[in-house]
C-alpha cells in the first residue's frame, strides 16, 4: 500500500459529512485555545461533539477533562483507552489562518486541537463498529504543565483499563507516516534550584567575603561532567542550567547566588543518577568554596517508555491502515517531555508520532507561532488509534 493510498483509505473510513464535522471541530478548538486547567470552553465543545457523534456515556474528570466510554460488544471484555490532550500554549499565533486563535497570546501551537479532534474521530469509528471490550476516550487537560495525566489516574477513572494509546503530531514526518516504537520515546522533565550562600562584602576586598558567584560558576561547569563522565554513553541525558541570578552592583560581592535548570533522562535509572548527581555535586562544590548549598530537585514527568506489547499492536495497526512503509523511527532521542508517561508507568501503553507535513506547507515546528499541520493527519491519527484499540481489545481475550 502506497503512502497516498494509505491516507486515502483512512479518509474513506469516514463519510463526507463526518470528515466535515471533524475538520470543523478541530478549527473550532484552534480558534478558541485555552491554557492548562482553563479548558472549560474546550470541554463543552468536545462534549457536544461526542454527543453529536452518538457517544453519550461521558463523564467530567480532573475538572476540565472528559472520559467517554464506548461499550464493547462482549460483556466483561477488557477495556482499553485512547488519550488526546486538549490544552494550549502561551504563544501568540502568526499563521494568518482564517480560524486562527481569537485569544491573544494563546495558541494551539503543539497540536492538541488535532489530538482532541482525532480522538473524537476515532470514537466515531469505534462506536460504529464496537470492539470486543469497552474503549475509553480520554480527553485530558493540562499536559503542557505535566499535571493532567496524574490527575486523571488519581480519579480512578482508568482503573479498569489494561492498555492505552495516544499520539502526537510531528511535522518532521509526512502525512501518512507514523512512529510506533518500543522503548524510550520521551525524557523525564525534572527541575532543580540551587541557592549558594556565602558572605557578602566589598568587591575590592574579596578576602573578607565568601563569594557565592565563584561557587555557582564552578558548579555550572562541573555539572556537565554528570552526562559526560557519569552517565552510560549509550543513554541520552541532558543537564541544562537555564537561569542564574547573583548580585546587582559591580563592586559588591553578594550574599547568595542562585541557579535553576532542567534534568532530562530516558530511563528511570538514568533519571535517578542525574538527579542524585546534581544534589551531590552542588553540595560538594559549595563545601569546596566554603559555601552552603540549598538544593531542591522537583520531579516532573517520568520518562515515557512504550511497552513492547502495546508498541507491537501499534505497529500492526499502522501496517493494517497505512501499509508497512508508513512505519518510521526517530533519528535521534526525543529529550522533550510528555505526561503520557504517567500512564505507561501504570499500564501497557504506546505513544505514537503522527506525521503532519505535506508539500508546500510551512516547516515551522511545534511550539512556534506559525505551526500549521495538514488536517488530513486528523483521519490518519483517528484511523490508526481506533485500529490500535480494536486490536488491543481482541488480543486481550
Amino acid at each position: 500500500m502506497s503512502e497516498t493510498n494509505g491516507v486515502s483509505a483512512c479518509l474513506a473510513q469516514f463519510t463526507p459529512a463526518e470528515r466535515e464535522r471533524i475538520v470543523a471541530l478541530r478549527r473550532a478548538l484552534h480558534a478558541a485555545p485555552e491554557l492548562s486547567w482553563q479548558e472549560h470552553g474546550t470541554q463543552r465543545t468536545l462534549r457536544a461533539a461526542l454527543e453529536a457523534s452518538g457517544i453519550t456515556e461521558i463523564q467530567s474528570v480532573a475538572e476540565t477533562g472528559l472520559i467517554a466510554t464506548i461499550p464493547g460488544g462482549t460483556r466483561g471484555g477488557t477495556t482499553v483507552a485512547i488519550r488526546g490532550d486538549i490544552d494550549a500554549l502561551p504563544i501568540h499565533e502568526e499563521t494568518g489562518l482564517p480560524f486562527a486563535s481569537q485569544h491573544p497570546g494563546v495558541m494551539h501551537a503543539c497540536g492538541h486541537d488535532m489530538h482532541a479532534a482525532w480522538t473524537v474521530a476515532a470514537g466515531i469509528l469505534l462506536a460504529r463498529d464496537p470492539t470486543v471490550g469497552a474503549v475509553k476516550l480520554v480527553l485530558q487537560p493540562a499536559e503542557e504543565v505535566g499535571e493532567g495525566a496524574a490527575r486523571i489516574l488519581a480519579s480512578g477513572a482508568l482503573d479498569d483499563v489494561r492498555m492505552i494509546f495516544g499520539g502526537h503530531v510531528d511535522w518532521r514526518f509526512r502525512v501518512g507516516e507514523v512512529v510506533a516504537t518500543a522503548g524510550p520515546l520521551a525524557a523525564s522533565t525534572d527541575t532543580f534550584t540551587i541557592v549558594f550562600r556565602g558572605r557578602g562584602g566589598h568587591g575590592a576586598r574579596p578576602q573578607d567575603a565568601i563569594d557565592p558567584i565563584v561557587g555557582l560558576s564552578a558548579f555550572v561547569m562541573a555539572v556537565q561532567t554528570l552526562v559526560s563522565r557519569r552517565l552510560d554513553p549509550g543513554l541520552p541525558g541532558v543537564v541544562t542550567v537555564g537561569a542564574v541570578e547573583a548580585g546587582r552592583a559591580a563592586n559588591v560581592i553578594p550574599e547568595q547566588a542562585r541557579a535553576t535548570g532542567t534534568i532530562r533522562a530516558t530511563t528511570p535509572g538514568a533519571r535517578t543518577l542525574l538527579c542524585d548527581g546534581v544534589r551531590t555535586l552542588a553540595i560538594s562544590v559549595a563545601a569546596t568554596h566554603g559555601l552552603r548549598a540549598e538544593v531542591t530537585v522537583s520531579e516532573g514527568t517520568p520518562p515515557l517508555v512504550n511497552t513492547d506489547a502495546a508498541a507491537g499492536i501499534a505497529q500492526e495497526a499502522t501496517r493494517a491502515r497505512l501499509g508497512a512503509p508508513a512505519l518510521r523511527t526517530l533519528a535521534t532521542a526525543n529529550m522533550g517531555g510528555e505526561d503520557f508517561a504517567f500512564y505507561t508507568e501504570r499500564m501497557e501503553g504506546c505513544f505514537l508520532r503522527i506525521g503532519t507535513w505535506s508539500e508546500g506547507r510551512s516547516d515551522s515546528g511545534v511550539h512556534t507561532p506559525r505551526f500549521d499541520p495538514d488536517e488530513e493527519a486528523l483521519f490518519v491519527g483517528a484511523s490508526v488509534l481506533a485500529e490500535c484499540a480494536r486490536r488491543a481489545s481482541a488480543a486481550s481475550r
